[in-house]
């Protein structure tokens, strides 16, 4: 959207006492800084909540032309310990959004030091959502490969690309891993409680090109979470991953445990597990063993493992919507996938079945979404 669009905007959200918080999380050139002055003088007039900035120097700007206009200090400043919030909170931070790869240990740690420099700075912390595999999202392999910034909004996803690992020379086997750069999403549902004890003050979900659907089925979960009636942890889990995963974990917030963050089998939204493939069959139709009955219009894919096992030989994904289905047995039927003709060759016995879609889900988060924003 553009600046004349703010008011509107802003309008929109004040009339349903929703905050709108606006992201500037960039560092300035000198060259800019008559553009970004112009521009927060527009967020001033425009009722924006507050800024989420990256640069001190533009916190500095801030506090001499709109005073008035709150600033919260983005995870991209990277702010891991006490000396870090007090740094940005002197420089007219009113929050800060701790780096994402802090633990709870670490964040209780931040606290305690706070208190004891009797310092109260509201922090906020990412529970769900893309992670990146650089530190607090600072990369600059997309900038460095093709000339698309990370850091200003054009990230080209280099780290969802498959690689190869070269050790002493020799490049290493690693079986089905290709994707040694791109972790799980991140879902701290179950860590709120934690959090919440640690004194957090706000919870970030990203939500980077997503949809509506994604942001209410997503901050359902949260809410829930945070008012303690969670009784079905599978069910959360199923609903997460229907809006989008490329598999969920508890990001750095547990501890560092890079096999469990990053386990490098796809880069892709996969879904829920839906079962496993018994058989393929021309034009279109598998056998799959499945614990749920199949419902016609739901979304599945497989892959078909790559033959010659090297880093850029990747796996071919074979998927499509449930046209058809008949009943095989107990807990397995035979779907017919589409629409159109596809190819189900190469597929093997035994292949995983990941759910990618499912209209019943759709129906009901969209009708959600749909009834909150009127």
């Amino acid at each position: 959207f553009s600046i004349g669009d703010l008011p509107e905007i802003m309008g929109w959200l004040h009339a349903r006492e929703v905050k709108g918080f606006l992201t500037l999380n960039v560092l300035v050139f000198t060259e800019e800084l008559d553009l970004v002055s112009e521009l927060l003088v527009a967020c001033w007039v425009a009722g924006v909540d507050a800024l989420i900035v990256q640069d001190l120097g533009l916190c500095l700007l801030a506090k001499e032309l709109v005073p008035g206009l709150a600033l919260h200090a983005s995870t991209q400043m990277s702010v891991t310990s006490a000396a870090g919030v007090a740094q940005a909170a002197a420089a007219g931070c009113e929050r800060v959004v701790m780096a994402r790869e802090l633990t709870l240990k670490d964040l209780k740690r931040v606290q305690q030091q706070l208190t004891q420099r009797q310092l109260t700075v509201p922090m906020e912390v990412f529970v769900h959502g893309a992670l990146c595999v650089a530190y607090s999202g600072q990369c600059l392999t997309s900038e460095s490969l093709g000339q698309r910034s990370a850091n200003r909004g054009e990230c080209a996803q280099a780290c969802r690309l498959p690689y190869e690992l070269i050790v002493d020379g020799k490049e290493r086997d690693l079986g089905d891993q290709r994707y040694l750069l791109s972790p799980q999403d991140l879902a701290a549902w179950s860590l709120i409680p934690e959090l919440a004890r640690l004194g957090i003050s706000s919870l970030k979900i990203e939500g980077r090109l997503k949809s509506a659907t994604y942001v209410a089925a997503v901050t359902d979960v949260y809410r829930r979470a945070l008012d303690g009636v969670i009784d079905d942890h599978d069910a959360v889990h199923h609903q997460l991953e229907l809006g989008f995963s490329r598999g969920l974990s508890t990001g750095w917030l547990e501890g560092i445990d890079h096999p469990a963050l990053v386990h490098g089998r796809w880069s892709k939204k996969r879904g829920p597990s839906f079962g496993r493939l018994v058989a393929a069959h021309p034009r279109g139709w598998i056998e799959v063993e499945a614990e749920i009955k199949p419902q016609r219009g739901q979304g599945l894919v497989l892959e078909v493992a790559a033959t010659e096992g090297g880093a850029f030989d990747i796996p071919r994904e074979v998927g499509g919507r449930i046209m058809d289905l008949v009943s095989t047995g107990h807990h397995c039927w035979r779907l017919k996938l589409g629409p159109g003709r596809v190819e189900t060759s190469g597929l093997r016995p035994g292949a995983p079945v990941w759910l990618t879609s499912d209209p019943q889900w759709q129906s009901t988060w969209s009708r959600r979404a749909t009834r909150e924003t009127q």
